[in-house]
């Protein structure tokens, strides 16, 4: 339960959900809520703020997932061709969906338009990726990999040439992600001349996924509760620990997809998954979890219908006699808390219903 609850946690950020605190930003003569409006943004460049860690969060999940329903499989005596077949299908169906997702309306007759990377698409790629190791490959062998394509990634940064720029520019115009994208990567960039989820970015991204796998395999062991608890702690803390030293060199970025922002984003997510994990499934209190699991059955369907469903214009609709005495530049609070009650009333109907989309 407490997997679900997380996910649940997560895509209410990646769906909107926080949406409603940013837009209270000087609003209020409260220095937290802006404190906290300041986290839900991205920074340009260098840097790192809570949202950053939401899209990472999901691809640790995502092998978290991925060593339970493995382990079913092994179990199970599924053969690994039909698993790597499974895992195959589902990564092309996940890059599909993911390139209808940033290509809304899609350009059918502008290729050069299209974006070809996705959240979506970087979450199959990762997962078959993740798949094929970890049925090859035992916990040591996982973490040896992490490793090497962390300290891989990092080399080709450091040390391959730029045209017009040289080696170890990580400038946003110089850094050789960029050059690689521009030069490689068909149809649009997200930014242009560079896109966040390109080619080699991937590498260093489905190393969460691996971690999240290896955390599975913690919580799906025989192990006390209390040592399962420990070893997750000690994992996340040792993550971050090695991240943050790494950012002396290496800063941490969302946008190259640093090494160190792999290792702080992974040891965040280590003691996310611990905290969740102790409350609701050692402690049992599990009430409070019932709202994020809600949406965290149903991921996939929340991510996509948020595209296609305006949850805020009709928050609009069915709300806006309730706040229309409020102060005008209160109103796109509300509409926005509206909508993620929408959302929530949506996701809950499916829950009823026995409704979830799993590919």
């Amino acid at each position: 339960m407490s997997v679900d609850a997380l996910r649940g946690f997560d895509m209410l950020f990646i769906t909107g959900g926080g949406t409603f605190l940013l837009l209270m930003d000087g609003k209020t003569s409260w220095p937290w809520i802006d404190t906290i409006a300041a986290q839900l943004e991205h920074p340009e460049w260098i840097g790192f703020t809570f949202y950053d860690f939401i899209f990472p969060l999901f691809l640790f999940i995502s092998g978290v997932s991925i060593a339970f329903s493995l382990s079913r499989d092994i179990k199970n005596k599924v053969e690994n061709k039909v698993i790597y077949r499974k895992a195959f299908w589902r990564m092309i169906i996940l890059i599909i969906l993911g390139m209808i997702d940033k290509n809304i309306p899609f350009p059918y007759f502008e290729p050069s338009q299209i974006r070809v990377s996705s959240v979506l698409g970087r979450i199959g790629i990762a997962s078959f990726v993740t798949t094929f190791l970890y049925l090859n490959f035992s916990g040591k062998g996982l973490v040896a990999w992490v490793g090497g394509i962390l300290l891989a990634y990092y080399a080709i940064l450091f040390l391959v040439p730029v045209p017009g720029y040289g080696a170890a520019n990580l400038t946003f115009e110089g850094n050789i992600v960029g050059w690689i994208d521009r030069n490689v990567l068909p149809g649009r960039l997200h930014q242009k001349t560079y896109d966040e989820l390109g080619l080699i970015t991937q590498f260093p991204a489905l190393c969460l996924t691996v971690l999240g796998a290896l955390a599975g395999d913690v919580l799906r062991s025989e192990k006390k509760d209390r040592v399962k608890i420990q070893i997750l702690i000690l994992a996340g803390v040792f993550c971050i620990g090695a991240g943050v030293i790494w950012s002396l060199h290496f800063p941490i970025s969302k946008r190259l997809w640093t090494s160190s922002f792999i290792l702080v984003t992974g040891g965040m997510a280590f003691l996310a998954l611990t905290l969740f994990y102790w409350i609701i499934d050692v402690l049992k209190y599990q009430k409070w979890a019932f709202f994020f699991q809600v949406i965290g059955l149903n991921s996939l369907i929340i991510y996509m219908a948020s595209n296609f469903i305006n949850f805020r214009y009709t928050s609009g609709r069915l709300f806006g006699g309730l706040y229309a005495l409020a102060p005008e530049e209160w109103h796109e609070v509300f509409q926005a808390f509206g909508a993620v009650v929408l959302v929530w009333l949506f996701l809950y109907f499916l829950y009823r219903n026995k409704v979830f989309v799993k590919i």
